[in-house]
């Protein structure tokens, strides 16, 4: 990584010793012998009219009030070093504003006798003329390159656009992230989704399904390294970068114990034949939209009878909840559904010490939730967990409805320590997930094409392996 470089000398109470002053010769000749600039202004994108009705949803619910969304800033990492920027999901989705989206931008919602007049305030890009082309290595085009001028984004958004500089805050904006009601409002706007995100959590999905396809094919490579869950976690990122954006999450390459930890993301493990792995990942595409996919692969290729049976009951319970979804029904009615089938397998198993109608009952059993401590499902979209800062009455409790993407995963997880279970169980850690929408018609599961059965699972390294 170069150097930064200032005008002014080092000095000892600063934080200087990487800046070295600029000689006059540069300062005289920086701004000249530049091309002029060729300013292409786009068409609007897909996405803008969609992301003006959701303004439009927005703008209805507070009238006469001053809305700001900001996009938000870069995160540290260490010292001068940053996260790469990732737009807040409110702004992405109101803007329609993706990977390239500019970091500190805001959208602003100005009360006007139209309901609301909305400006997205962004910096301008700088002239080859200020120092902060050459100066300013985070925002200085010759460290990080072009931005668009406030024309284009105006024509790319189909948004009116302003310098940052002219924006003045007031104590009576409402912004998102510190006032309560705009949080949740933004958050369940997002709920159902449009045409436009449904076609994006296709296309995530499916490039998701490469990803886990890269997986299967390089399982040799993965159990001939030390660490082949790093090697797992690298072949998916991979595909990440190169079809989408960036991961939606850390991606969780969890083989044998590790798969019995919910979020096992170190994934410096050994991957070893004989054992299951884990894999939980999701790419997320340049429009921000992420899938969520998790599958069990025997790494021998073949599972075992304990194990197969232990897939097949998560895949039973996996299977009950999406029979049972339908426009109307109560969100939370997913987990509970999923939750039958867990409570009456580890019943059958002699692994409860009460029956599986006990362990159901809604204050005094749970029995079986030491196997299966998280819920079924949750809301995905721009987040992985999407729309979380909704009201409670609109999600957990709240009633499913066409345009709703949301994921069934259920799981069985026997800790390696755990004295309640047959040694054969300890160290098996099984989840299925796949991403699922809402019509009129009822569920339809994106993710079916990725391998779910076990007899599937094992046909499906089969053929990797015979390719490779």
């Amino acid at each position: 990584m170069s150097d930064t470089t200032d005008t002014t000398a080092a000095s000892a109470d600063s934080n200087t010793n990487r800046r070295q002053p600029y000689p006059q010769g540069f300062l005289d000749t920086i701004s000249t012998g530049w091309a002029e600039r060729d300013d292409e202004i786009p068409a609007p994108r897909e996405v803008a009219p969609y992301a003006a009705r959701r303004r439009e949803a927005l703008s209805a619910r507070f009238p006469g009030q001053r809305l700001v969304i900001p996009a938000g800033g870069f995160a540290q990492r260490s010292n001068d070093t940053d996260f790469p920027f990732r737009a807040h999901s409110a702004f992405a989705h109101l803007t329609g504003w993706g990977a390239d989206s500019i970091a500190d931008s805001l959208l602003v919602f100005e009360p006007s006798e139209n309901a609301h007049d909305v400006t997205l305030y962004l910096r301008d890009r700088a002239t080859r003329t200020t120092p902060e082309f050459y100066r300013d290595a985070a925002i200085g085009e010759f460290w990080v390159g072009p931005r668009p001028s406030l024309e284009a984004v105006s024509h790319d958004l189909g948004i009116a656009t302003a310098d940052l500089s002219e924006f003045a805050p007031t104590d009576r904006d409402l912004v998102v992230g510190r006032h309560d009601e705009l949080t949740s409002a933004v958050s369940e706007l997002r709920l159902e989704k449009d045409d436009y995100e449904v076609r994006q959590m296709q296309l995530a999905v499916d490039v998701t399904a490469q990803g886990f396809d890269d997986i299967v094919r390089e399982l040799p490579r993965v159990i001939a390294h030390e660490r082949g869950e790093r090697i797992v976690e690298g072949v998916f990122h991979l595909r990440a970068r190169s079809d989408g954006n960036w991961e939606g999450y850390d991606t969780i390459a969890a083989s044998g114990p590790h798969a019995c930890y919910l979020h096992w993301t170190r994934n410096d493990g050994a991957v070893v034949p004989g054992d299951l792995m884990l894999v939980d990942a999701g790419v997320e595409l340049d429009s921000l939209y992420t899938a969520d996919i998790t599958r069990t692969i025997p790494v021998s290729g073949r599972f075992t009878p304990i194990q197969r049976t232990i897939y097949e009951a998560v895949r039973e319970a996996a299977d009950a909840a999406f029979a049972a979804a339908a426009p109307g029904m109560r969100f939370r009615d997913l987990h509970n559904t999923a939750m039958g089938v867990i409570a009456a397998r580890t019943a059958e198993w002699g692994l409860l010490p009460v029956t599986a109608e006990e362990a159901l009952d809604a204050d005094t059993g749970g029995h079986q939730r030491r196997y299966m401590v998280h819920g079924t499902s949750h809301h995905l979209g721009l987040d992985v967990h999407d729309c979380a800062q909704a009201r409670r009455e609109m999600y957990y409790d709240g009633v499913v409805t066409p345009g709703m993407v949301f994921t069934i995963e259920p799981g069985l997880y026997f800790q390696i320590d755990d004295e309640t279970v047959p040694p054969e169980y300890r160290g098996i850690g099984v989840r299925i997930e796949d991403d699922i929408l809402m019509t009129e018609q009822g569920p339809v599961n994106l993710s079916a094409a990725i391998p779910r059965t076990a007899d599937e699972v094992e046909a499906w390294v089969a053929r990797a392996q015979s390719r490779g």
